[in-house]
């Protein structure tokens, strides 16, 4: 593990082991409330931004997506419903937040299109150049090791495939800065708290949102790894980052 962010050092719940496996604890701790809160503390803009990051992809028109951090795949299902790819792949490591999520892909009658596993992108079992895109959706900042996520994700890129990271980010300007400061720390944890009954959850969630390099900065991460055509679109006065690049 590299700790060369600061997210990297943040951790739900112990600051000593493993960041990965303690994401994974809390996932599975509050994937029974997770979709109720993501939409809730979003106030719903949360499906407009995935749409936007999904429609960048239609000009790829890609058949096969690799969909990472799918949590109870919300991401993978309407990608699925806007660009009719031939299959998509949801990776994740909680095993309670997949299992959300296939009930919802079979309610959608999407079993023949979607699968999800449970596995770290931190070690990829798929074959080099296995995909047309890969997404992730607000799960970036949840590796471990950051930048071995993103060579991962680039090694099962096919040539000319495309990278879609959508991340929740701090506002840096003023009033909305000081309103995400009152958001983050006082209402989010507070709602979070009452609804997935884990307060750590819901404070190590915006803390880390905080701290993941934003706009330029992840930018040139991308670059650095070998990505190009590399883009930032920023969403809802700072609160959201649209990142695209290519392999």
């Amino acid at each position: 593990m590299s700790e060369k962010y600061a997210q990297e050092t943040i951790k739900p719940y112990e600051e000593t082991g493993s960041k990965t496996a303690q994401v994974e604890q809390m996932f599975d701790n509050i994937a029974h409330s997770y979709d109720l809160l993501n939409h809730f503390l979003s106030c719903g803009i949360d499906r407009n931004w995935r749409k936007k990051a999904i429609l960048s992809l239609e000009n790829l028109q890609p058949k096969e997506i690799l969909d990472v951090a799918t949590g109870t795949g919300d991401f993978a299902i309407l990608s699925a419903q806007l660009l009719n790819p031939a299959k998509i792949v949801g990776i994740d490591l909680s095993q309670k937040m997949l299992e959300i999520g296939r009930e919802k892909v079979a309610a959608e009658k999407l079993d023949g299109v979607i699968s999800l596993l449970q596995k770290d992108c931190g070690q990829l079992s798929f074959a080099d150049e296995s995909f047309d895109a890969v997404t992730v959706a607000y799960g970036a900042r949840n590796f471990a090791d950051l930048e071995l996520g993103l060579r991962e994700i680039r090694r099962v890129l096919k040539s000319n495939g495309r990278l879609v990271m959508l991340e929740l980010t701090a506002p840096k300007h003023f009033p909305m800065r000081q309103l995400f400061w009152i958001y983050s720390h006082i209402y989010m944890p507070m709602v979070g708290r009452l609804i997935s009954k884990d307060a750590k959850a819901y404070k190590y969630l915006p803390a880390t949102m905080e701290a993941f390099p934003q706009g330029e900065v992840m930018s040139e991460t991308l670059k650095g790894l070998g990505y190009r055509d590399v883009n930032f679109r920023r969403f809802t006065f700072g609160l959201c980052t649209l990142y695209t690049a290519g392999k």
